[in-house]
């Protein structure tokens, strides 16, 4: 894969931006702070660790009301269903 420019637009785009300097000395000021950006991951972490505590904590109860109703319903039949 060569690098570089292939056809006659992409050269005259090459001859006029290869003169062009940036100059971002702002950027730092823009910046987020480092310290605030891992507090608000730690944030979002948590959350989501509580989260998946509370979802398998749910899916067992859900596990054992099924399982109490199941063995209800073999003790008890419903008439008519089956």
């Amino acid at each position: 894969m060569a690098i570089g420019a292939r056809d006659k637009i992409d050269r005259l785009l090459v001859q006029k931006y290869q003169t062009e300097q940036v100059d971002n000395h702002d950027i730092e000021y823009n910046m987020v702070d480092a310290r605030e950006m891992m507090s608000a991951m730690n944030d979002y972490a948590s959350v989501q660790r509580n989260m998946l505590a509370l979802s398998s904590r749910l899916k067992m109860v859900c596990y054992s009301v099924n399982a109490n109703n199941a063995q209800y319903r073999s003790i008890r039949p419903l008439k008519g269903l089956c």
